[in-house]
């Protein structure tokens, strides 16, 4: 193999390295349904719910996990904390403090399409 024919290989291989990297840090993000709520009970971590705090909860992350939470409707984002388990209705995988909703602006719809990416 001559060295223009490995300079071309190296760089092939080097780009779909690059491509492969690339979807995958794509494939962590998600899209779907988000509501928020509001309550001043203990979360499922055991902390007390501030509805004005930016949190979040999700079925399965560990608590701790940070997000970039992205409304799909108007491109505005927050940074939320996972510290409670849910949502519990069918079709929404987030369930937002008050605090992050207002950020996002979907306060008065109760629900939004987000896609939410971990940070």
């Amino acid at each position: 193999m001559n060295k223009s024919n490995r300079t071309a290989l190296v760089a092939a291989t080097i780009a779909a390295g690059l491509m492969v990297g690339a979807s995958s840090a794509n494939a962590a993000a998600q899209c779907g349904r988000a509501s928020w709520y509001a309550l001043h009970s203990r979360t499922a971590s055991g902390e007390r719910m501030n509805p004005s705090a930016l949190t979040a909860a999700h079925r399965s992350l560990p608590f701790g996990t940070k997000l970039k939470v992205t409304n799909r409707n108007n491109g505005r984002s927050v940074v939320v904390r996972i510290n409670d388990r849910g949502p519990f209705i069918r079709g929404r995988m987030l369930d937002l403090s008050k605090g992050a909703a207002s950020q996002l602006g979907f306060i008065s719809s109760g629900h939004t399409a987000v896609c939410m990416a971990r940070v």
